[in-house]
């Protein structure tokens, strides 16, 4: 997620940082040196419209005429620069894309999720190559990643994981295709972008396995959404004090407990009426996890992000960004929803 979406006020464009103020200028000017036999030098004339003319490099300040009567003034709330409408109907059509490949056929969730990861994994190497000059071996990744979701759906976890280790292989192997110069850079960022991906994503299509398998991976998206939600409500209205200023100034301690709240209600909810054999009290402890895991990827991304010095991994979804700024909060929260479920209600 977005730092605008955690609700704390921008209140600059760089990282946070207040504006420094304006120094005012001495309204007096120096002595003039009287000069012998010189006339006497007589007072600073006027400008044109009467004022005394301000010295080298001094900043003028001006007084700000009121409103008209019946008029509000303008507001000073800097706006997060994003569209809000071109956000919803994002969000809308993506939430109905993920509830029909899910309900309807396995399979079909399971491409959408590899076409997911594929863009991700895509946005990921493009912007270390542009940022860092980082080549990551992007085809061994995409046909790596595919096979590990694909073993994943159909063999298990066992399976995915020994998919996993074979993916890490083609990408040392396939990176010696090029001259030498960067090879552990390079290599060292692809391993990274497997795990970061594919890898976490296959979590998701091993919830979709199971019996239950689509409202299990329905509740792991609602509660993940409902935890952004609660941090952008609550945050808006109560947030102050900056959770982690340095790393995303837009975040506050106030909107991390809206997401904790947020998260385990509906996990309470989610739990007792959509799961199987579940328990409300597990639904707060899922929550609890999910507020948890889904702060802790925002972070994390937003480091990337820091790191490489953009806003967006990409450009793809109007009023979010790309792939990988809606997956940050979902990818590691996928293995530890898995296992909790595993662990409350069974593999299924």
């Amino acid at each position: 997620m977005n730092d605008s979406f955690w609700g704390a006020h921008r209140p600059g464009p760089a990282y946070g940082e207040a504006e420094g103020a304006q120094a005012r200028y001495a309204p007096s000017a120096p002595p003039m040196p009287h000069h012998p036999g010189g006339p006497v030098p007589g007072p600073v004339p006027d400008g044109p419209s009467g004022a005394r003319p301000s010295p080298a490099g001094a900043t003028a300040v001006t007084a700000t005429a009121p409103p008209p009567a019946g008029q509000r003034p303008p507001s000073r709330r800097i706006r997060a620069g994003r569209d809000l409408g071109a956000a919803i109907g994002v969000g809308v059509g993506l939430g109905a894309l993920v509830i029909a490949s899910l309900f309807v056929l396995k399979a079909v969730f399971v491409a959408v999720v590899a076409v997911a990861v594929g863009i991700g994994l895509w946005e990921l190497s493009s912007r270390f190559s542009e940022r860092k000059g980082i080549r990551i071996p992007l085809v061994p990744s995409l046909v790596g990643g595919t096979v590990m979701l694909l073993a994943g759906y159909v063999q298990g976890a066992g399976a995915a994981w020994a998919a996993t280790a074979f993916t890490v292989l083609a990408v040392l192997v396939g990176r010696m295709a090029r001259p030498p110069e960067n090879y552990l850079k390079d290599v060292t960022a692809g391993v990274f972008a497997v795990f970061y991906v594919p890898f976490l994503a296959t979590f998701v299509v091993l919830m979709l396995a199971a019996d239950d398998g689509p409202w299990r991976v329905l509740v792991f998206i609602l509660l993940t959404v409902v935890s952004d939600t609660g941090a952008y409500a609550v945050g808006y209205r109560f947030g102050k004090r900056k959770l982690a200023p340095r790393i995303s100034p837009g975040k506050t301690r106030a909107g991390l407990v809206g997401a904790v709240l947020f998260a385990m209600a509906a996990g309470a909810l989610a739990m007792q009426f959509l799961i199987d054999g579940g328990r409300w009290w597990q639904g707060l402890l899922l929550g609890l996890a999910v507020a948890a895991t889904a702060t802790l990827g925002d972070l994390g991304e937003s480091m990337i992000k820091r790191d490489l010095g953009i806003k967006d991994m990409g450009t793809l979804l109007p009023g979010h960004g790309g792939i990988m700024d809606r997956l940050d909060s979902l990818l590691p929260t996928a293995p530890v929803v898995w296992l909790l479920l595993v662990v409350f209600v069974g593999p299924g």
